[in-house]
């Protein structure tokens, strides 16, 4: 057993008497007296107990990095797969319909480049361009419409770019409109269906890079007419 001294003291409040006039005064200064000394027994086995510390764990910045890069990756591969193993269509004959002068070439998600339109390749908005430029009566260099003075390389943006250039937007669709889409798409208006739908014309809809044309109710686009 262990003994462990120990001193009690007690304090002795001061005693208040009221002066002439009022008011208030100390009797007497407050004293401490101490007690006598005591024992306190403590078991043997208080003294040998073990300390025990929590532990937590810190999460570097690097390892943070690390994590997003690795969900990345596997967000990317997931893509692929789901695009069919990574392989983008591979066509060998164009459409019928499709006058697209670029319908074979590489992809920028595959290693390819940017059309004569500054645009990538076999992605909507170049269609797009090229169709538009076709309409005008241009189909070679110099171009009329291009990245340059077009719209930019974001189909999201292309609605409030033709806004701030002044060409009119509706939602009337006329033939050789651009059918904007709130989902980073464009489409080329191909005809006006008298059942309240629209036909248009587009590439990458799917993420395959190749041409499509769909039937659509008409509100399901805002139409940006053909800047002039």
């Amino acid at each position: 057993m262990l003994v462990v001294p120990a001193l009690v003291g007690t304090i002795a409040l001061p005693a208040y008497a009221i002066l002439p006039g009022g008011g208030f005064t100390a009797s007497e200064r407050f004293s401490l007296s101490v007690a006598e000394a005591q024992d306190v027994s403590v078991s043997e086995l208080a003294s040998g107990a073990p300390v025990s510390v929590d532990g937590f764990a810190v999460t570097t910045k690097a390892e943070i990095d690390a994590a997003a890069a690795e969900a990345e990756a596997a967000s990317w591969a997931a893509e692929l797969a789901a695009r069919g193993n990574g392989a983008y269509t591979t066509v060998t004959q164009q459409a019928e319909g499709d006058d697209y002068p670029w319908w074979n070439e590489t992809p920028d998600d595959y290693g390819g480049g940017l059309s004569p339109l500054r645009y990538y390749y076999r992605e909507c908005v170049d269609f797009v361009a090229w169709r538009l430029n076709r309409d005008a009566g241009v189909t070679s260099a110099p171009w009329k419409w291009d990245w340059g003075n077009l719209a930019s390389g974001s189909a999201y943006a292309w609605a409030d770019e033709w806004t701030s250039k002044g060409w009119p937007t509706s939602s009337t669709p006329v033939v050789g409109s651009v059918a904007w889409f709130p989902y980073n798409h464009v489409a080329y208006v191909q005809s006006v269906n008298g059942d309240g739908t629209v036909t248009i014309e587009e590439y990458n809809q799917n993420s395959d890079h190749s041409y499509h044309v769909r039937t659509i109710p008409v509100g399901e686009a805002l139409y940006l007419y053909p800047p002039v």
